[in-house]
């Protein structure tokens, strides 16, 4: 039995399809938007499954974040710098500027 009430505001051009749609069926308005709204939330739960698959999959790598180590604590801010100076060691001049 349905008891709730849901107000929503449509295009005129939507709410003359929607109605046209239900006499055609011989089906409420209402029972027209159920539907509709029923095969949209099934179709969105396969999105809300794979969500929750990768929350597995993020949970079960989380455990390796973080554990490649250089030895260089500050590796990761001088990558620049640390280009730099093996170019320079490679091909033997340094940057202009």
């Amino acid at each position: 039995m349905k008891s709730e009430v849901y107000s929503l505001r449509l295009s005129p051009a939507l709410k003359a399809e929607l109605q046209r749609a239900a006499r055609r069926r011989k089906m409420r308005v209402s029972t027209v938007l159920e539907a509709a709204a029923r095969e949209w939330l099934e179709r969105n739960a396969a999105d809300a499954k794979d969500d929750e698959e990768q929350k597995q999959i993020h949970a079960a790598m989380a455990r390796y974040f973080g554990a490649f180590a250089s030895g260089h604590r500050r590796r990761s801010e001088m990558v620049s710098e640390l280009v730099r100076k093996k170019l320079e060691k490679k091909y033997g001049r340094r940057r202009l500027g």
